[in-house]
């Protein structure tokens, strides 16, 4: 998984006064927990950029100004209810030997038979949770909805892999493909004309018995 970098400075204070001057300078307080203890430190808001505006999973190198450094992964951020900045973010530290939990893009890969029939590809997760060793964990994973026909869903079970594990119940549908309203409406449309032809040929069949007996 793709890694980025984030420089901080070590707090020395964890005050309501000394976050909002840090703020005010455009830092963004944040915690680093899974270690031995908490590490508290901050960095300048657009360090965050390509962490949090983005839909790709990415792991992260805190290296702090006294030259420590550790892994992480993001594990919750806080905005402004209103500008939308960042007020605080919680990382949580990374170790090789112990398995971590994270949310992990799904990627559509292939053309499917039921979309390409008119069907309409109904995306109902697009981030998975997945429990890994940090080395095991993926930048994304694929989901081929090649065979998938209108009416077919794709669930979690064929996106199993050896690496990490899901956290989702084994009939989680990731993705499925649905008929459009517009077929739909025409099926139901055909459906109503052979109904109705099939009434009329039964009045004509009808009409032709009663002349023919008529007749007689």
């Amino acid at each position: 998984m793709k890694s980025i970098t984030i420089n901080g400075s070590q707090r020395e204070s964890v005050g309501k006064k000394s976050t909002k001057a840090l703020r005010n300078a455009g830092q963004v307080p944040c915690v680093l927990y899974g270690g031995d203890e908490p590490v508290h430190f901050s960095a300048p808001e657009l360090a965050f950029s390509k962490l949090v505006y983005t839909p790709s999973a990415h792991t992260v190198v805190i290296a702090i100004e006294n030259g420590t450094s550790f892994n992480a992964i993001m594990q919750d951020i806080q905005f402004h209810p209103v500008t939308d900045r960042i007020l605080h973010v919680d990382f949580y530290q990374l170790f090789e030997d112990k398995e971590i939990s994270m949310e992990i893009p799904v990627h559509i890969i292939g053309t499917s038979k039921g979309v390409l029939n008119g069907g309409v590809l109904r995306r109902n997760q697009r981030k998975l949770r997945v429990k890994a060793i940090p080395s095991n964990l993926p930048d994304f994973i694929e989901a081929d909805i090649t065979p998938l026909k209108i009416g077919s869903k794709l669930y979690i079970t064929e996106l199993s892999s050896p690496d990490f594990k899901f956290l989702h119940p084994d009939n989680t549908v990731v993705c499925q493909v649905r008929r459009s309203r517009a077929s739909v409406a025409e099926f139901e449309g055909d459906d109503e004309e052979e109904l109705e032809e099939g009434a009329e040929g039964a009045a004509e069949g009808a009409e032709a018995t009663e002349t023919a007996e008529g007749q007689e």
